[in-house]
């Protein structure tokens, strides 16, 4: 019996060209772990409400391990947190997080993602994306996607224009003792132009039961 056997997401993978998005095994996470514990930016830069500049390296390791476990542990048909690692050329270099609450009522997923420095500036993160919101609006009839950004973040504002985001308000956040202000940023299903190359969404309709 293997893994998928008894968790099926664990079989669903989802390929944009020649990256492929999956739930990782339990090695698999501690490479991403040593990969964020690397750097997931620079350390003058301050890009998401995660503080991946404070702790260290095992910190930002042990995040990684906790944001894991805990999404599988807790998840719900009415509120889940598919965290799926990034792997190009068989190796893992990110991680890219669709989430959503009461999917069929409300129709809305938001997503997040981070990336080990040595792999940005590459495309990886918009391609990433894509494979997820293909995920979302074509397989699991979401009618919009939500992702909040620091206006300084021009990498993934960036995304999020060439996805088809428009703005949609602000948001506030807290790290530390520290209030920061988000941009809100939405797309609609009626925007969502698809992704700009094929996706391939495998092993979805054995655990489509689990996304509600």
């Amino acid at each position: 019996m293997s893994l998928a056997d008894v968790w099926p997401i664990f079989g669903l993978e989802v390929t944009v060209g020649d990256l492929s998005l999956r739930l990782p095994r339990d090695e698999e996470v501690a490479a991403l772990a040593r990969l964020a514990g690397d750097g997931v930016h620079r350390p003058d830069e301050r890009p998401f409400l995660t503080p991946w500049t404070e702790g260290g390296p095992e910190a930002r390791a042990r995040f990684v391990l906790r944001e894991h476990w805990s999404a599988l542990a807790s998840w719900e048909p009415y509120d889940w947190r598919l965290g799926l690692a990034v792997f190009a050329d068989g190796e893992p270099v990110g991680s890219i997080t669709l989430r959503a609450r009461d999917l069929a009522v409300l129709g809305e997923v938001s997503t997040f993602s981070w990336l080990g420095l040595a792999h940005h500036g590459r495309g990886i993160g918009t391609r990433a994306r894509a494979g997820v919101l293909s995920l979302a609006f074509d397989h699991l009839g979401a009618r919009s996607a939500t992702s909040e950004v620091f206006p300084d973040n021009h990498a993934s504002q960036g995304v999020s224009r060439q996805l088809g985001y428009e703005p949609d308000g602000v948001s506030w956040g807290v790290r530390g003792d520290e209030a920061l202000l988000s941009d809100r940023l939405r797309l609609v299903r009626e925007r969502w132009a698809g992704a700009p190359e094929p996706v391939d969404v495998r092993g979805l309709d054995a655990c489509r039961s689990y996304f509600g």
